[in-house]
């Protein structure tokens, strides 16, 4: 389950660990109430459950109470990666020397978490996870005992970080280690852990995903879920009855059984595509269920195509073709769709393609090629 920053630092809070003092507003006027109350520049940041909010605008300065409702009516309504910003995080800004990342998440190779720690924190540490992983120290948190005060201070060592922040960062790292396992967690980040000017260490932000079995046993923090706004996408597959994830690539992914699927997002990445969503039409899907699938898949502004991935057994392949076709005239104009079928029915869905002008891969391979293949052409 997602949450919002500022329920994350909330969580914390109360394990101790420093975060700044803030309040959330839902209207501009609240922002500047908010802005007076504190009597300083303060910071105004969109609240989605999405990452990337500094770069997509969803994160500015307010000088002054004017100047802070006139930003907040800017970052509210806006939308940030298909989510609208329903309310802002208002908080003192700081002035920050330093930017550092620290970072727990399940290992499921290990079947443990793990603690992670970088010198270079802040809006780009996915970059540096992938240009420079060296710079990332990571270390197995021994579950018997948790994360002890010197091994985390160890760990910052190891990471380069300043003997002041050694010193205080240790504690924060101890007490992130104490947050993640006590509310459940499977990812709990601190980024940026800031080092401000005058010598504070603190959590400027922070983002915690709450594991959902444990819901039922989380129960103040389970009624903090908001999944119409997690994601509008998966809260209306849910009410559609589609079972659907959403991802941050372009090329719309459509199979039947949950283990194909994934196979299919992995050809397509490993076909040089980034899979927008996960969909699994089930077994013995008929030609409606194909087209609400396609229809339901085409609603993300991020799909520039469609790859239909169907292994045929109770699922019918012209059943999956005729889906398709009755498809065509209410998808976006131009919108490629490649489809693989393979098994029962096969032949019939794709001499019914082929009749309709679709294309059709001989097998996954080639149809998750051909559909990045025609995803580039368009640009």
């Amino acid at each position: 389950m997602k949450i919002h920053e500022y329920q994350a630092k909330e969580i914390l809070r109360r394990y101790g660990i420093p975060v700044q003092p803030g309040k959330i507003a839902t209207t501009p006027e609240q922002a500047e109430e908010i802005a007076r109350e504190f009597g300083v520049p303060v910071v105004v940041k969109a609240q989605v459950y999405v990452g990337g909010r500094g770069k997509a605008g969803g994160v500015k300065f307010g000088s002054t109470p004017e100047q802070t409702r006139e930003v907040a009516g800017q970052i509210l309504g806006m939308d940030i990666k298909g989510l609208t910003v329903e309310k802002v995080l208002v908080t003192p800004a700081i002035d920050i020397a330093e930017e550092y990342y620290a970072g727990i998440i399940m290992d499921r190779a290990s079947q443990a978490p793990v603690v992670m720690v970088s010198r270079a924190g802040g809006i780009d540490i996915e970059q540096v996870a992938e240009e420079t992983p060296e710079k990332i120290i990571k270390e197995p948190i021994d579950v018997r005992w948790g994360l002890l005060p010197w091994q985390a201070r160890d760990i910052l060592e190891r990471a380069g970080m300043p003997h002041n922040v050694i010193a205080k960062g240790g504690a924060i790292l101890a007490a992130l280690a104490k947050a993640y396992d006590g509310s459940d967690a499977t990812l709990a980040e601190i980024n940026p852990l800031a080092l401000t000017k005058d010598g504070q260490v603190l959590a400027a932000d922070a983002k915690i995903l709450i594991d959902d079995n444990a819901l039922p046993r989380q129960k103040e923090y389970a009624g903090w879920a908001e999944p119409e706004e997690a994601n509008p996408l998966e809260f209306e597959a849910k009410a559609e009855g589609l079972t659907y994830v959403k991802l941050d690539g372009d090329v719309g992914i459509i199979g039947n059984g949950a283990g194909l699927v994934m196979t299919t997002l992995d050809m397509v990445a490993r076909s040089g595509g980034k899979p927008a969503n996960f969909l699994d039409i089930g077994g013995g899907a008929k030609a409606e269920v194909m087209k609400k699938a396609l229809l339901f898949v085409a609603k993300d502004p991020q799909v520039k195509g469609i790859l239909v991935n169907i292994f045929g057994g109770i699922t019918r392949g012209e059943e999956v073709a005729q889906g398709i076709i009755m498809a065509q005239n209410e998808l976006p104009l131009g919108l490629p769709i490649v489809a693989r079928l393979s098994g029962t029915g096969e032949e019939q869905g794709r001499a019914l393609l082929a009749d309709a002008g679709l294309t059709w891969g001989q097998d996954m391979r080639d149809a998750a090629q051909k559909i990045v293949a025609e995803i580039a052409a368009r640009g």
